[in-house]
């Protein structure tokens, strides 16, 4: 499948999702092997060999549930609570994958990172 790619995408943008983060180094190999940077909404996918990911911050968003947990059971009704969104969002970049794609990272780009993955 991959291979069909070649030349006719210049990125490759994994959603998050079950199967594809089991797979996630397979598919970070794979991509690497036709040459296609990858873009991810989740850390752990850089970490295994993608490009760069930008998404919420999710121990961020677990302190957040926790303060909803202690407000339920404190008697606060859930339906009275507010929905909230994800304020804190990571941008990783992963600068072997960057090294090996041959491709070079802007600094003013790096300096926006919130991590560096050497």
């Amino acid at each position: 499948m991959f291979e069909a790619l070649k030349g006719r995408a210049d990125a490759l943008y994994v959603c998050g999702d079950p199967l594809l983060n089991t797979n996630r180094i397979r598919i970070n190999t794979l991509a690497l092997g036709v040459r296609l940077p990858t873009m991810h909404s989740f850390r752990e996918y850089v970490e295994a060999g993608g490009l760069m990911s930008y998404g919420a911050n999710f121990p961020d968003m677990h302190r957040r549930a926790a303060d909803y947990v202690d407000k339920i059971l404190r008697g606060a009704k859930p339906a009275d609570l507010p929905v909230e969104q994800p304020t804190k969002f990571d941008l990783v970049i992963n600068l072997t994958t960057a090294q090996a794609l041959g491709l070079t990272i802007p600094q003013t780009f790096l300096l926006r990172a919130d991590a560096v993955i050497e």
